[in-house]
């Protein structure tokens, strides 16, 4: 049966009909083979969105020997879980104590109340006590702390500081340096981050 356009006449370029092949999709590789598994690997990374900052070093030798063939894989990845629950090493609130308070000490011995400088000065001390703590090397824990100037006229004063932590591993640490004239108060929170 032949087309005809509206006028009734048949067209005047008939189109051969030809027959529809599709392309052949290659099979995928399956992950059970070994070759196949290195390509799917490379493809995934390649395609991810996250870039991986630091591999932790496995804890024993014999995990090293596994991961050899991975390494030329993995070697552009800057960062992956560790899926570690617990600190390497626990915050020691003691020894972090007596640093703070070494700190408040030596840099605010000849230091008279001045709120002016003490909005200023209790920036500054904040970055110096974070540095000291850092050279401690407490891995993966978050640090927050305060630094509170109060000038003393008689009056009373309650500090108080709401958490959510976890109690095994999550500390913190007060340090109060006091003069005639004010009392500085240094709290540093250790959080840490699974």
């Amino acid at each position: 049966m032949e087309k005809r356009s509206r006028s009734g006449r048949a067209p005047s370029n008939p189109v051969p009909p030809q027959p529809a092949t599709a392309p052949r999709k290659e099979r995928r590789p399956s992950m059970f083979e070994k070759e196949s598994y290195a390509q799917i690997l490379r493809e995934r990374l390649r395609d991810s969105l996250h870039e991986v900052q630091y591999v932790e070093p496995p804890l024993d030798d014999s995990a090293a020997d596994l991961g050899k063939e991975w390494k030329s894989t993995l070697a552009r990845l800057r960062f992956a879980n560790t899926y570690r629950m617990e600190p390497p090493v626990k915050f020691r609130a003691h020894s972090v104590e007596t640093k703070v308070q070494q700190i408040l000490k030596e840099c605010l011995k000849d230091v008279k109340y001045d709120d002016k400088v003490f909005s200023r000065l209790s920036l500054q001390l904040a970055d110096c006590i974070l540095l000291a703590i850092k050279e401690f090397g407490y891995q993966r824990y978050k640090f927050i702390i305060k630094v509170l100037f109060i000038q003393k006229t008689g009056q009373a004063i309650n500090v108080a500081s709401q958490w959510i932590w976890d109690v095994a591993w999550d500390s913190w640490v007060a340090a109060k340096h006091e003069t005639e004239t004010y009392v500085a108060l240094a709290l540093v929170f250790a959080l840490y981050c699974e």
